[in-house]
């Protein structure tokens, strides 16, 4: 997936494709590299965290809903951006790559070919605004 995302004006280059393998080569390795999760510099994981994070102490809330929990975390580079159902997505300075990293309990998962259709998957859209699903 590529980000492009609301915080920041800084065009995001997409992470080039390589071609696929040629005709007649071993299905065995291009199935393998086929199922392998995104990664590099364009890639872009998120997370979705069901209950309350509190930063340092402080339980975090959505400025634009007041909503306590149920949170998605995007990691794009170094930088966790988190995303209310609502909408309203802010970079939080607080939860660095090594925090992400450590709140994956499955290294697979869903991918998406893009980030606004990973979102609209994930209910991240603001479809489900003011509503905690479990």
């Amino acid at each position: 997936m590529t980000l492009v995302l609301r915080t920041t004006d800084k065009h995001v280059e997409p992470t080039p494709v390589p071609p696929a393998a040629p005709a007649g080569s071993d299905p065995l390795p291009q199935l393998q590299y086929e199922t392998q999760s995104p990664s590099g510099p364009g890639a872009t994981r998120c997370l979705s965290h069901l209950p309350e994070l509190s930063l340092r102490g402080i339980p975090m809330l959505c400025s634009a809903c007041q909503a306590r929990r149920d949170w998605l975390l995007i990691n794009h580079g170094r930088n966790v951006w988190v995303r209310c159902r609502c909408g309203n997505q802010w970079l939080e300075p607080e939860i660095s790559r090594a925090d992400f990293d450590a709140m994956i309990a499955i290294p697979d998962g869903t991918t998406y070919p893009s980030v606004e259709q990973g979102l609209i998957a994930l209910g991240f859209d603001g479809a489900f605004a003011g509503t905690y699903l479990e």
